[in-house]
């Protein structure tokens, strides 16, 4: 054994305790830890010959790299919908990497890393209020999600069709509707060769709606003479945390015939609370539904997962198969990860969501959701009541969307001074033809007082002008 290697597996347990002081600094300070930072760090990367050793090369993460880290699992990161990591979370996620499973499962041999993964996904179908004909599977993010789900939805489509896409490639142009699917939608259109120009654009509600006009999308569907496609409808969009009406889609999906995918990526939440659990109510009818567990779950990046119901499980082992592979079994007769999502080598992502599912429960989440739509409605009191600022849409549920009253050009210069300030982070958008700014609230510690100092900040800033 390399002589290094061996030193450092000898003094492994002073080595972790070292990492964990260095850990516990951060987690303890993070409120004092700035939003935003310049990034100073030189690129001067280089490979030691013979090495450093891991003592030695904390020290210079430390030194170069620390200083530069942000806060964006802390309370005031605001920008896109970035949540934090509960107490519970990190355990998973620390254990996750010390245990080092890869995440399969066949014949019942190996580890049992998959056997987790699967009560993982049966706590969250009980969570979330879904019925058990639902599988899923942890993937990175809402991308991979909306890109596994989309997947299957797109070899039903080709089926329709007399097509097996996974085998044949596209050989005809398929229809997609979606009247404000999140950018991870499309972009996974396109990565699965169905292209972002295959949407046709349903038209929203009136009233400053994100939400699908349900006349316009039978309108769109009539107009297509039945011909089968997916509908991508949102349960929560980005800038308003707008719902489509899955009531209405659920009576149209018993009228005409497509695959219906819901992005709940932060939206699925909703369910947590009885005040918010009506946005998506029938939402169980869906054939897909993405879930993001780094937004509102509040774990460690990277988590979400993909829900399709169990009567695609042909499509979906079609569509991601190792069929070439005769040392992993026969993916019809074996159930095994690597035939049900696009990667074939995964760490145990579940752990880290099975532990703070276990910890706070139900409970605790409901009060996760609350406190953030809390927050969300009082900082948008703020920006109602102030003259210098206004909402571009009501405030439905956890995202703040405003602008500079009156000068919405200058939104995103006094959005550069407020990140610069270090105390807050949001992120700009456009609304209505306006520039705006956005503000997002899934994180656990965000509190009353985070909101005062935001506020003063952006009073102050409005000051000195």
């Amino acid at each position: 054994m390399n002589k290094r290697l061996e030193k450092d597996l000898n003094q492994f347990d002073d080595l972790l305790n070292k990492v964990k002081n260095r850990s516990c600094e951060f987690l303890n300070t993070l409120e004092q830890r700035p939003t935003s930072a310049p990034n100073s760090v030189k690129s001067d990367a280089y490979i030691p010959s013979k090495g450093i050793g891991t003592k030695e090369t904390l020290a210079l993460f430390l030194e170069k790299f620390d200083t530069s880290i942000v806060s964006s699992s802390g309370p005031r990161y605001w920008g896109f919908v970035t949540g934090g990591s509960t107490p519970a979370s990190i355990a998973g996620d620390w254990l996750a990497s010390v245990y080092d499973q890869n995440t399969q499962s066949v014949n019942g041999h190996g580890d049992i890393s998959a056997v987790i993964e699967i009560e993982t996904i049966k706590m969250f179908l009980e969570f979330f209020d879904l019925s058990d004909d639902f599988l899923g599977g942890f993937v990175t993010g809402a991308t991979m999600s909306n890109f596994t789900c989309l997947g299957v939805a797109r070899q039903w489509l080709g089926k329709e069709f007399g097509l097996d896409i996974a085998k044949q490639g596209m050989l005809k142009q398929m229809k997609v509707l979606s009247a404000t699917p999140h950018s991870s939608a499309v972009k996974s259109l396109g990565m699965l060769g169905m292209g972002s120009n295959s949407i046709i654009k349903v038209q929203t509600l009136p009233d400053n709606r994100e939400a699908i006009d349900m006349k316009d999308l039978e309108k769109q569907i009539v107009s297509l003479k039945e011909e089968p496609f997916i509908l991508i409808s949102s349960a929560g969009t980005v800038n308003s945390a707008d719902f489509d009406d899955f009531v209405q889609i659920n009576k149209l999906k018993q009228k005409y015939n497509f695959w219906w995918h819901i992005d709940a990526a932060f939206g699925g939440f909703a369910t947590c609370s009885s005040k918010y659990k009506h946005l998506v109510k029938d939402w169980e009818f869906a054939d897909s539904i993405t879930i993001d567990n780094h937004k509102w779950l509040n774990v460690p990046y990277e988590s979400a997962f993909y829900l399709i119901k169990e009567k695609y499980k042909y499509l979906q082992i079609e569509t991601f198969q190792n069929s070439n592979a005769p040392y992993l079994g026969d993916p019809l007769e074996n159930f095994n990860y690597l035939n049900f999502l696009p990667e074939n080598s995964r760490r145990l992502r579940a752990l880290p969501a099975w532990f703070t599912l276990m910890a706070y429960g139900k409970e605790g989440y409901k009060d996760i959701v609350e406190n953030s739509v809390d927050m969300a409605q009082k900082f948008g009191s703020f920006i109602n009541k102030s003259e210098d600022f206004e909402l571009l849409c009501p405030v439905r549920l956890n995202t703040v969307c405003f602008t500079l009253s009156n000068n919405h050009e200058e939104a995103s210069a006094f959005l550069n001074e407020l990140n610069a300030s270090g105390k807050v982070f949001m992120t700009p958008t456009v609304y209505n033809d306006k520039n705006g700014i956005r503000a997002a609230f899934v994180n656990y510690r965000t509190t009353q007082a985070d909101l005062e100092i935001v506020m003063d900040e952006m009073n102050e800033i409005l000051k000195n002008k």
